[in-house]
């Protein structure tokens, strides 16, 4: 019995990608299969970064496609191939730059930055070219939990822009680097929007799939503007499950809705909490938050955290989670939030015209 297309597509069609939440067909990333008597070559292309995916994934779907009566061996090929998507209308896309994603809260002290690190670290190990922006005016705490030296400061080429800083393969922009540490920026809004906008235009970022700004948390003046005027594909909503964080939270959710910039997701941190002595697990700050908040507005709970002396510990000392200790089950869920946030990229609608070559993440 000769083996066709249509058998190994209705193979592929029973596997959901756990990232998409579709079959390599429906979701469009089948690109060619190719039957040589017994033998079957498939390779199927993924819109986002998933280099810690992919090989387990090819295996699977190899295996199964191997079940097919006729097939002796089978080879899936999976590149990952991450294009720049569109933003707000009548907003020129950065230059180097394919996608932005905005980390946001309605408040302080819910792990928003300690998310951003995490999750361009997490990105960056997926294979991804990714930066990091602390818009962070106020607090910015990026170098420190990059592991950045006090005092070092960017270089500038021609007298125009600021050579971001490089830590764990992350490029890195903060004030923090342009000033003194111990210094306060006791500015207006005016004067910070002024200064994050410089800082987004004018830093020379080197070709990334991924830009992950580091919002200020609020829904004031400065997060407004740079919602406006920065080309943002998709934000991340960070909270914690008690009311006050929640109800904080969904006005972040609306104010990314205003602008219409897409939620790709909420992400719940300390969400319970394990005691080290005697193993009881207790939700310190409610149960379920981050789960009904992202129900009530129809997007994904990306990842739900634990609250962890590691996760403080290990950015404090300047390597996060991700890379700190990258084994480990806390570790697991970054990268899980990482894929998911990609794949809602890739999702998220029309692709744009390049102006800088495809980055290619393959086993070659």
């Amino acid at each position: 019995m000769s083996v066709t297309r249509e058998a190994v597509e209705a193979v592929l069609r029973q596997y959901t990608d756990p990232h998409l939440n579709q079959d390599p067909v429906a979701a469009g990333c089948l690109r060619s299969v190719d039957v040589q008597g017994d033998r079957v070559n498939v390779r199927l292309e993924l819109g986002y970064a998933a280099g810690l995916f992919r090989s387990g994934w090819a295996q699977m779907l190899a295996m199964a496609i191997e079940q097919l009566e006729g097939v002796t061996r089978a080879d899936v090929q999976i590149d990952c191939i991450i294009q720049p998507h569109k933003a707000q209308d009548q907003l020129e896309s950065l230059s180097n730059v394919k996608n932005i994603i905005a980390v946001a809260s309605g408040k302080g002290g819910v792990g928003k930055s300690t998310t951003a690190a995490n999750l361009a670290l997490a990105l960056a190990r997926e294979g991804a070219r990714v930066g990091v922006l602390d818009a962070d005016i106020y607090g910015p705490s990026q170098g420190i939990m990059f592991g950045i030296p006090e005092g070092t400061r960017p270089e500038i080429r021609d007298g125009k822009a600021f050579i971001p800083l490089e830590a764990h393969g992350v490029q890195i922009m903060s004030m923090a680097f342009l000033a003194d540490d111990k210094t306060p920026m006791v500015w207006r809004g005016p004067m910070v929007s002024g200064a994050l906008l410089q800082l987004i235009t004018q830093t020379a970022w080197n070709d990334l799939d991924y830009l992950v700004v580091d919002m200020p948390p609020g829904t004031g003046d400065v997060q407004l503007t740079l919602a406006q005027k920065v080309p943002v594909v998709g934000a991340v909503i960070v909270t914690t499950p008690q009311d006050l964080a929640l109800l904080d939270a969904k006005k972040g959710v609306e104010m990314f809705r205003k602008v219409n910039i897409p939620v790709l997701g909420v992400v719940e941190n300390m969400a319970i909490h394990i005691c080290s002595n005697c193993g009881h697990a207790e939700h310190l700050f409610g149960e379920g938050g981050g789960e009904k908040l992202a129900a009530q507005y129809n997007v994904e709970l990306l990842a739900s955290l634990p609250l962890s002396m590691a996760i403080r510990t290990q950015a404090d000392a300047g390597k996060p989670t991700a890379i700190a200790d990258p084994e480990s089950q806390i570790a697991m869920i970054y990268q899980q939030m990482a894929r998911a946030v990609g794949a809602r990229i890739s999702q998220s609608g029309q692709i744009i015209a390049q102006s800088m070559p495809n980055i290619m993440v393959s086993d070659d």
